[in-house]
């Protein structure tokens, strides 16, 4: 399946024919408030499409993390404020999911961040998060952040980190923390960021998309 969608993220297919168009997928899962930054996936696909030449519908998937719909989406976004609750079947899922070659981005919309590091270990009891360096390719790709994730909005006091799992050397899920990602790329009105902040954060999240589907 993966295949086959990696195939359709190409903006152009067979014989110059427009290809099809992908949906990025949010990750819907219990304990929490999933459904965070409604505006934020369908302005990062216009930003790839203008940016990238991909060929991305604005209008995401919701996708069940215990559901078999979750594979036909090969890039999954997952956000929220608080728990995070994986039942063992959700947690096998998003597990097989990862293993055959899906990619899971985590981004802490600010409080999550016990949470996740519990559930994720459910899902890879054999895996630990490691922050990975400024030199990642996920910094370098169209986009270059030399001093790795940009801070969009400040809650602690601390820097933003970039954190991943790896899975026989393949990155399978990267996380993003004290940073708000997803916050920077909902529409202007929502935060009222500056203008180049939000560039910055739908920068670095072309980057990532550009990432998962290239590895």
């Amino acid at each position: 399946m993966f295949l086959l969608s990696i195939v359709l993220f190409l903006s152009v297919g067979f014989a110059g024919s427009p290809a099809p168009a992908l949906q990025l997928g949010l990750l819907k899962y219990g304990g929490g408030d999933w459904y965070s930054n409604p505006t934020s996936l369908r302005n990062l696909s216009r930003f790839c499409n203008q940016r990238l030449r991909t060929n991305f519908d604005p209008d995401y998937a919701t996708v069940d993390v215990g559901g078999a719909e979750l594979f036909n989406y090969p890039f999954v976004h997952m956000t929220g404020h608080g728990n995070v609750l994986f039942t063992d079947q959700e947690a096998e899922n998003l597990r097989q999911y990862l293993i055959g070659g899906g990619f899971l981005h985590v981004d802490d919309n600010y409080g999550m961040d016990p949470y996740v590091r519990v559930a994720m270990k459910k899902v890879f009891p054999e895996l630990d998060f490691i922050e990975l360096p400024f030199e990642h390719e996920i910094y370098h790709q169209t986009f270059d952040f030399a001093n790795g994730l940009p801070k969009i909005h400040e809650h602690d006091g601390k820097p933003a980190r970039g954190y991943g799992l790896l899975w026989e050397g393949r990155l399978v899920c990267f996380y993003t923390v004290e940073c708000d990602l997803g916050d920077g790329w909902e529409d202007q009105a929502v935060h009222n960021d500056p203008e180049e902040v939000r560039q910055k954060a739908l920068q670095m999240g072309a980057n990532i998309i550009q990432y998962a589907f290239g590895q």
